[in-house]
């Protein structure tokens, strides 16, 4: 299996919220949102903190279960040897009511058996943290 069809089949398996069938595609040594200095991770975002493992990345999805997804949409794929690219499309409202529509991209890394060995979401932090607080950043 090629990494977009890797990355293909975990966001399928989100959409359907199957998250064990994403960990099985985790290397056991998984790196998630692991940046030098994080301002989202040091503004307390558990959504984008950094974890190891696969128990660290069922936290990951743990943390974000209860959000409302009312769209998640994969704009576009781009690969090279080792790490693929996805350009989505995600609106969410969060338990407290907070929302958010961002463009992000989803960096995703691979070990010499294909497994994802890093993942990294570049978002618009702004956004995240407000939206953790409550705030509806959706309307004007």
């Amino acid at each position: 299996m090629s990494h977009v069809e890797t990355v293909q089949q975990v966001y399928a398996a989100f959409g359907r919220g199957d998250i064990p069938s994403i960990l099985e595609l985790v290397s056991d040594d998984v790196r998630w949102e692991h940046w030098e200095d994080s301002f989202a991770a040091r503004a307390g975002l558990t959504s984008l903190s950094p974890r190891d493992g696969r128990d660290g990345v069922a936290g990951f999805f743990g943390a974000i279960a209860d959000w409302d997804v009312s769209e998640f949409s994969v704009l576009d794929l781009a690969a090279s040897e080792h790490q693929v690219i996805a350009e989505i499309v995600i609106e969410a409202t969060l338990p407290n009511g907070g929302r958010f529509r961002d463009e992000e991209l989803h960096l995703w890394g691979f070990d010499s058996e294909g497994k994802i060995n890093r993942m990294r979401h570049y978002v618009d932090t702004a956004k995240h943290i407000a939206a953790e607080r409550g705030e509806d950043t959706t309307s004007g």
